[in-house]
């Protein structure tokens, strides 16, 4: 039986992608390297370059000497209940910006989008202000209340909705006999789900590596969030000892990677349709 030959260009392309998934891979592997080597060996010449057996050593220090086990839980209470609440609200103003017909409705998300310009630093100040005039500050509200709904977010679901949510659908609802609220939960969230789980892992991302707005609103050590308390294991335990820091940093990013793993099939068909559909 003849050998198929293969294509010069799908060989190469192989490559390119190849080196590709090298590249991006290796900032983890060396996390990994770093996280489970004593500092010294990363720091020798040449460096440990396969992971080693120290993890239980490093992170026993990180677990002992800074609030990382109370800030990996106020971390996650925060992003589960941040992208819940945001993932409903924007879903539901997404399918009212989309579905819905009423006076003002086009100004009102040309308004919703100029926001997006915005830089993010601008608001710090004022935000900041506001939130210490009503009492919040060094409490969760400040992180959660902002977050709630993000011109992004609305301007996502609205696209979703937009596109996936037949309007068709939505009359022989309305011809049924299903309020507003009956016909968004039981006939446009199933539509929109893909692109609700695409927005959903990008949402808690950004909730789960913010780091500036709660290092300014949060004082108390046991109210600290994944990355102020890793920053606070630099300050504990020197600028040298990457190890140290490096193992906290390779538990904080794992939820992260197990959230994809579980959801990578749905993001990769809802990037398939949306390109098929383009």
């Amino acid at each position: 039986m003849a050998k198929t030959a293969v294509h010069p260009a799908r060989a190469a392309s192989h490559v390119v992608l190849l080196l590709g998934v090298l590249i991006f891979a290796f900032p983890f592997y060396w996390l990994l390297v770093m996280a489970t080597n004593p500092t010294s060996d990363i720091l020798s010449s040449p460096p440990r370059l396969l992971p080693g057996g120290a993890f239980a050593e490093n992170f026993g220090k990180v677990t002992a000497e800074s609030e990382f086990v109370r800030a990996f839980a106020n971390s996650v209470l925060l992003t589960v209940v941040s992208s819940a609440i945001q993932l409903f609200l924007t879903a539901l103003a997404g399918y009212v910006f989309a579905k819905r017909r009423f006076p003002g409705r086009n100004a009102l998300f040309s308004v919703l989008l100029i926001t997006l310009i915005i830089p993010t630093g601008v608001s710090i100040v004022p935000s900041f202000q506001i939130y210490t005039d009503l009492g919040w500050i060094d409490t969760f509200l400040p992180l959660i209340v902002p977050n709630a709904v993000t011109a992004f977010g609305v301007f996502w679901m609205r696209q979703a909705a937009a596109s996936s949510v037949p309007d068709e659908l939505v009359d022989a609802a309305c011809m049924d006999g299903a309020g507003f609220l009956r016909v968004f939960w039981n006939v446009a969230l199933p539509c929109m789900r893909p692109a609700l789980v695409a927005f959903g892992i990008f949402q808690v991302m950004w909730t789960w590596n913010d780091y500036l707005w709660p290092l300014l609103v949060l004082n108390t050590p046991d109210k600290f969030t994944l990355p102020v308390a890793l920053q606070q294991l630099t300050g504990n335990y020197g600028a040298t000892d990457y190890s140290v820091v490096m193992a906290g940093t390779l538990v904080a990013t794992i939820p992260l990677l197990v959230l994809f793993l579980v959801l990578r099939r749905t993001v990769l068909l809802n990037a398939a349709h949306g390109a098929l559909k383009g």
